[in-house]
């Protein structure tokens, strides 16, 4: 998958976990972190959410917000969100429509096999509404938070 950086985000409007409907426009004038995942619940997702969740004093206080999306139901999200107090809305995405815009689903390899699926991917999307950073292929999910922290944090410095 190519790079988004520098483009103009592809627009979004998917159902939320808080109940309502997101659109990128939303976020018009604010940093947002949008992170793609394959499932709530699983061992890597659960770490990466969890890191997320830990460090979103420190997204939110350089004004930015986060976003997780994935294939699951509303209904996953809120118990997701129940059991580990996920402090961010987590989009569904069950047509992988936005993921595949992002670049987030298509062919990857798991355990060796060729599969088609959820490819764990983080954008950062500025004020203006274009891609900053694009991570197109995550490769530690629990340390990844981490990385995005640190790119908001470069960025806020300018």
């Amino acid at each position: 998958m190519a790079t988004l950086e520098g483009k103009p985000a592809p627009p979004f409007s998917l159902a939320g976990s808080d109940g309502k409907t997101h659109s990128l426009t939303d976020y018009q004038g604010r940093t947002l972190v949008v992170y793609f995942y394959p499932r709530d619940n699983t061992p890597g997702c659960t770490k990466e959410a969890c890191a997320f969740r830990d460090l979103h004093a420190q997204v939110r206080d350089l004004d930015a917000q986060v976003l997780g999306v994935s294939r699951d139901s509303l209904a996953s999200h809120d118990k997701f969100i129940g059991k580990f107090g996920l402090p961010f809305v987590l989009l569904s995405d069950p047509d992988a429509e936005m993921m595949q815009a992002y670049g987030a689903f298509g062919e990857k390899t798991m355990y060796g096999k060729k599969v088609t699926g959820v490819i764990r991917s983080t954008v950062v999307i500025g004020p203006d509404g274009r891609v900053l950073k694009h991570w197109p292929k995550v490769a530690k999910a629990e340390t990844h938070p981490e990385q995005v922290l640190d790119f908001l944090r470069q960025a806020a410095q300018g």
